[in-house]
């Protein structure tokens, strides 16, 4: 009997690009769901993934398919899976923790010491299927739209910045507007922030940054950030810095616009070790430094999903490109161009 196959995009071997590949489909296990995706977006790690960085050299292990942005309909599930069935509507959350080590007994398994990323270590949703843990697989509600569905990984990590601290009422720079900057843009102005600033050197993206709901989109290149938002606080700063950017620069700015006893969250990823003001920018300062990776498992979850449903966010400038998995090459070129917001795509051809 043939082996049924599906097309997947997969990172042959150790260097730039990608390849569009006949795989079989595989078979779910007794805990796992097999997903048909519909829809599926870029990341910034698949970007340094298809670009061969020297992140990627160190982690990722070809062949292997990647992408782990993603939603779709459940197509198959594993003998021992009874909370979904075949047509189900769902996403996923992509980091699979242990859910042994202490972090994960103690409650904390989107810090697990073992995880595996669907998309990174396993094949990923780059591919007319892909297999789920069952206890990964998020149902959609009905009423999120099925772009918004796609980018529920990327937009978790935005929603678990904004909301690791106080933020109704509360004056915020978000450093660095891609595509998560921008959703945190969207998501502190949702929840009743103040006054929102951006610092971000592309003019596109500073435009795309007053869309979401930026007050002030200010070019690091061409304005005194720190002078000017100070200005704008009555030379007390903001409450609350949103570091998306990973830049140096980015990163010393924002701590010297950030006040006396004000909160930091750092979810931007620098290449290279940081060095800034100890004593002046932290310690004398008070402040509050949060390290902030993927999404609370799944505390985040609801809480995108309440504001989603409920027609709080709106993200549609970040969509525009929406593409077949075969036009894979003008994806990443226009991704890397800084001229795009959220790319989808669509290997089953279901575009809508």
């Amino acid at each position: 009997m043939a082996v049924a196959t599906m097309k997947a995009l997969r990172k042959m071997r150790p260097e730039r690009g990608a390849q569009l590949e006949s795989v079989p489909i595989p078979t779910p296990g007794p805990t796992e769901v097999l997903v048909r995706v519909r829809a599926a977006s870029i990341c910034g790690t698949d970007l340094h993934i298809y670009g061969w960085d020297r992140w990627s050299a160190s982690r990722i292990h070809p062949p292997m398919t990647f992408g782990h942005e993603f939603c779709g309909t459940v197509d198959k599930v594993g003998s021992e899976v009874t909370s979904v069935k075949p047509g189900d509507f769902v996403s996923a959350e992509m980091h699979v923790n242990c859910g042994h080590c202490r972090p994960c007994r103690m409650g904390q398994p989107h810090v697990c010491q073992n995880v595996k990323i669907i998309g990174i270590d396993k094949d990923g949703c780059f591919a007319e299927f892909v297999i789920i843990p069952i206890r990964n697989i998020w149902k959609i509600d009905p009423a999120i739209p099925e772009h918004y569905a796609a980018i529920l990984d990327p937009l978790g990590n935005a929603v678990h910045t904004v909301l690791a601290g106080e933020i109704a009422a509360r004056n915020v720079v978000v450093t660095g507007a891609g595509p998560i900057g921008l959703m945190a843009i969207a998501v502190a102005r949702a929840c009743g922030s103040a006054m929102i600033f951006a610092t971000e050197v592309n003019p596109h993206r500073r435009e795309l940054a007053k869309k979401m709901g930026a007050d002030e989109a200010l070019d690091p290149n061409q304005v005194d950030v720190v002078a000017r938002v100070l200005e704008a606080t009555d030379g007390a700063g903001v409450d609350v810095l949103l570091e998306m950017s990973g830049n140096p620069t980015a990163i010393h700015q924002g701590f010297q616009m950030l006040r006396p006893g004000g909160r930091a969250s750092l979810l931007g990823i620098p290449k290279d070790p940081v060095t800034f003001d100890l004593v002046n920018d932290v310690i004398f300062k008070g402040a509050t430094v949060q390290g902030i990776y993927g999404r609370k498992m799944f505390e985040t979850w609801v809480q995108m999903t309440e504001l989603l449903k409920h027609g709080r966010l709106n993200l549609e400038p970040l969509f525009k490109e929406r593409l077949p998995l075969e036009q894979f090459a003008d994806a990443f070129s226009l991704l890397e161009s800084g001229e795009a917001g959220k790319i989808l795509f669509y290997p089953n051809g279901s575009q809508k």
